[in-house]
């Protein structure tokens, strides 16, 4: 249990980290491919879907995966992009 606390509290931090590092992409993301989930692996594993990443330049897209709950009972907020005034910024997924 202590270990899971100080995932979670590392995971806190790195994305702390990387929010303040973020910058608006001036072109939008291309609309979301579609995704077939392949069987689960593992008993209550929850599918992440997959989303684009702007990468040098270019629109990437990262693939789907299985996940395992970090507690019982949490819920997957998927990764989003947002449109500001400034361009399009990147919402990161988490678990709530």
């Amino acid at each position: 249990m202590r270990k899971n606390i100080i995932a979670v509290i590392i995971l806190i931090v790195m994305f702390s980290v990387i929010a303040g590092c973020v910058a608006e992409i001036r072109t939008p993301p291309p609309p979301a491919r579609v995704e077939v989930a392949p069987a689960p692996p593992y008993p209550n594993a929850i599918w992440i879907e997959g989303y684009w990443q702007h990468r040098y330049g270019n629109w990437v897209w990262v693939s789907g995966y299985w996940a395992r709950r970090p507690w019982p009972g949490a819920v997957w907020i998927p990764g989003h992009w947002r449109e500001t005034p400034r361009g399009w910024r990147w919402v990161p997924g988490h678990w709530r």
